[in-house]
């Protein structure tokens, strides 16, 4: 134990006389004081220096959604049967759910008399 901790103290002192880590070290904490003068985030700067930055960080930009993703196209149902006509987004609607499980999913996915994106 004795032995690591002097060695890690070894370590610790080269670093601390790397100039190339001082230089590095003031860098950084230089940049960070500008960013914070001006109100400005890594990702902002980021996407300042590199315009590609978004496309690359694995985020959609859209403005569909708050969120970033593209909203679901409407649908719009109507049921030959009774004439009632419902309009989702979604799978999960319960009217849709209820028509699946009385005549199948195929039947009612043909019901489909609109498609709005």
């Amino acid at each position: 134990m004795v032995i690591e901790t002097a060695q890690l103290q070894e370590e610790l002192n080269k670093l601390g006389n790397n100039s190339e880590l001082k230089k590095e070290i003031e860098f950084k904490e230089k940049l960070q004081a500008l960013m914070t003068e001006h109100g400005k985030l890594a990702r902002d700067v980021c996407e300042m220096l590199d315009a590609s930055y978004r496309s690359t960080s694995g985020k959609v930009a859209n403005a569909s959604t708050t969120d970033g993703r593209q909203k679901r196209p409407l649908k719009v149902y109507k049921n030959p049967h009774t004439g009632q006509v419902v309009e989702t987004r979604g799978g999960n609607h319960k009217v849709i759910k209820e028509w699946k499980a009385k005549f199948g999913n195929e039947e009612v996915v043909g019901w489909v008399v609109e498609e709005i994106a």
